[in-house]
């Protein structure tokens, strides 16, 4: 689904990773991640895509203050480091300002 914004200026987080073969418990500490990340102040949504081993998730923020509480979040901090041991080759995240955004919808 394509996550309902508010109106710019907001946060995106873009998390670029490469998976490695196997679970290992991914799946479900993504969904538990998701589920805490829907309860954290400032959270407005979140899109993700996984293909051929490359996964992009972009999450909305309302500010620097609410990306920066997720990211010191305990629980979230636990599983970064099971994703650099465990689930990913690679990855990379990113941190934008939206100023503008566009939407069609038929």
């Amino acid at each position: 689904m394509i996550a309902a914004t508010p109106t710019p200026p907001y946060y995106a987080v873009i998390f670029s990773s490469l998976r490695t073969e196997g679970d290992h418990g991914y799946g479900a500490a993504a969904a538990r991640m998701l589920e805490l990340a829907r309860g954290q102040p400032g959270f407005l949504g979140v899109e993700s895509a996984r293909e051929d081993g490359l996964g992009i998730t972009v999450s909305y923020w309302q500010s620097e203050a609410a990306i920066l509480a997720w990211k010191r979040q305990a629980e979230h901090s636990a599983v970064r480091e099971q994703g650099r041991a465990l689930w990913y080759s690679a990855f990379q995240t990113r941190v934008c300002k939206v100023e503008r955004d566009y939407a069609f919808q038929n």
